[in-house]
């Protein structure tokens, strides 16, 4: 057990990689803020005199912040979403994105498995790919208490395949003749994290940016009910792997505690959506909703929070990161990650034409 304080050294580190890759986002606009601190993780980890430091002294900050800090920011990601902007996309939309995110996930996962991909990484790949990036595989990590460089290989490739989405997507919108509307909608359906779907978006201008955020929170609503689904399936497995009191013996310690068929975060997750639908229009005032007041102020710190807990944990996930290991899987990895991206631009765009 860490003693009392050693955290400190790892956060403070961590919250430093951050303001660093929000000054590199300042600089570059067209970088998101999250992908810095990903890839100045990724860095730190391969410069031997500071690996040993990550390994080392900033290692439980560094664990508090990849976990506990990411789940608080999940928590607030929900007060992104409104059930009344989601409404608005009509049924048709969201049966739309509930089934391009079930297919590129299970297509995802079988691709893993198949590849034969180490530990945890087919289904944080799928969850990452599917979902909403790296929340995503932090929650599922989460419940499947996978390896961290599982959750840290997952993460290197959504944020990849998201930068790589930054300058395809807006170049192959022209031979295909969209509108800002219909890019936006692709663009939603397709890119994994919430910063890199606004960096796609707003090169189409505003229309597509809105269409954009809708739909991609939309998707990130799915998160929910897919961990549950994910936190089911790992009790069932570690009941049906478990030895019985004949196996293990006498004096033999118990089995692991079982995760929670919905994890207290995404029951937080939850909260937040209902808060941001019911609760901040009272607050906001009337038919202004939350645009204005109080709600507004509230809305405003949780989203900088939320930023700056996702910085601190996704650096945190990018020490996680070490090439010589990724020597002997990472190709597989890498080629589940791309055929992942493929599969659901693909489908994403398929929808867009029936859609529109």
């Amino acid at each position: 057990m860490s003693a009392p304080g050693a955290w400190v050294p790892g956060i403070l580190v961590a919250g430093a990689a951050a303001l660093a890759a929000f000054a590199v986002h300042l600089v570059a606009p067209a970088v998101p803020m999250l992908t810095s601190a990903v890839v100045l993780g990724v860095v730190v980890a391969q410069i031997p005199a500071l690996r040993r430091r990550v390994d080392g002294v900033l290692k439980p900050g560094l664990a508090l912040a990849a976990r506990r800090l990411l789940r608080i920011g999940i928590v607030l990601l929900g007060l992104k979403l409104s059930l009344g902007d989601i409404v608005g996309l009509g049924w048709a939309t969201i049966g739309m994105i509930v089934l391009i995110v079930l297919l590129t996930f299970l297509a995802t996962l079988g691709l893993g498995r198949r590849l034969r991909l180490p530990g945890t990484q087919p289904i944080l790949i799928a969850a990452g790919f599917s979902i909403c990036g790296a929340s995503a595989i932090g929650a599922v990590s989460a419940v499947t208490r996978g390896k961290g460089e599982d959750a840290a290989t997952a993460v290197a490739l959504v944020t990849l395949c998201g930068t790589l989405a930054i300058a395809v997507l807006p170049v192959l919108s022209v031979p295909l003749g969209m509108s800002p509307e219909e890019f936006g909608l692709w663009v939603g359906l397709s890119v994994h994290d919430v910063g890199q779907v606004v960096a796609t978006a707003q090169i189409a201008g505003p229309a597509a940016l809105a269409a954009a955020v809708v739909v991609k929170l939309t998707r990130v609503l799915t998160l929910a009910p897919m961990v549950a689904a994910v936190s089911l399936l790992q009790r069932r497995t570690d009941r049906r792997s478990a030895p019985g009191p004949e196996e293990r013996g006498p004096g033999a310690p118990e089995p692991g505690r079982r995760p929670a068929i919905v994890p207290l975060f995404v029951l937080g997750f939850a909260a937040a959506v209902l808060v941001r639908s019911f609760l901040l229009p009272l607050v906001g005032g009337g038919a202004s909703g939350v645009g204005s007041g109080a709600a507004s102020v509230v809305l405003e710190a949780a989203d900088v929070l939320q930023t700056a807990l996702f910085g601190l944990a996704l650096f945190a996930l990018g020490t996680g990161i070490r090439f010589a290991q990724l020597a002997r899987t990472g190709w597989r990895a890498l080629a589940v990650g791309l055929a992942s991206w493929a599969l659901i631009a693909v489908l994403s765009l398929a929808a867009v034409e029936l859609l529109a």
